[in-house]
Formats: structure tokens, sequence, C-alpha cells
């Protein structure tokens, strides 16, 4: 009865193609590129997770860049630097005084 079982076992196509020495060392080669290497399916998707998220912030800080230089440029008109100065950092002139108001919604 074992026998019986071996044999229809044996002449299963997925036995045959699966056992054939070639096909088991390519299977094993792919199981071992896809999760063991140091250069495996894994690795590489997380360093392109990596490689996206430091695209975008690249993208971030160019246009953080642009509108620093803009305001740099900006600066050099001594008119809107007081202006700037007045509004972020509170300054006044000697003979002036400072109200705020603030605006409930």
């Amino acid at each position: 009865m074992k026998t019986r079982k071996l044999r229809d076992l044996k002449e299963n196509k997925y036995f045959k193609f699966f056992s054939n020495r070639y096909i088991l060392v390519l299977l094993i080669f792919s199981i071992w590129m896809l999760f063991f290497d140091a250069n495996s399916f894994l690795n590489h998707r997380k360093l392109n997770k990596e490689i996206k998220g430091l695209k975008q912030n690249k993208a971030y800080y160019q246009t953080e860049i642009t509108k620093e230089t803009q305001e740099k440029i900006d600066l050099s008109d001594p008119r809107k630097m007081e202006k700037f100065a007045r509004e972020e950092y509170w300054m006044k002139k000697k003979d002036e005084e400072i109200i705020l108001i603030e605006i409930e919604e």
C-alpha cells in the first residue's frame, strides 16, 4: 500500500517538476536572494521607502530655501526690514508705544 502511494507520488507531474535538481537549486537560490541575502528584496524595499522620504524632505527644504532667499532679498530694503522687525520682534522707536490688539473669532 505504501509503495503504491510512493509510486503515485513519483508519477505526479508537480513532484517530478520540483524534484528536478535544477529546479530545486533555482528555488533555493530564489528564496535565499529574496529573504536572506544582504541585498534581499526586503532590504531594497526598505531602502526605497527611505529614499522616497528623503526626496520629499529635499523638496520641502528646497522650497524653504527659496522662501528664505526671497525674504533675505526683501530685507535688504530698509523699509521692509523695519516692518519685519516691528511685526516679528515688536521693536519700536524711542518715542513710540506698542499696543497689542487681539481679535477673537
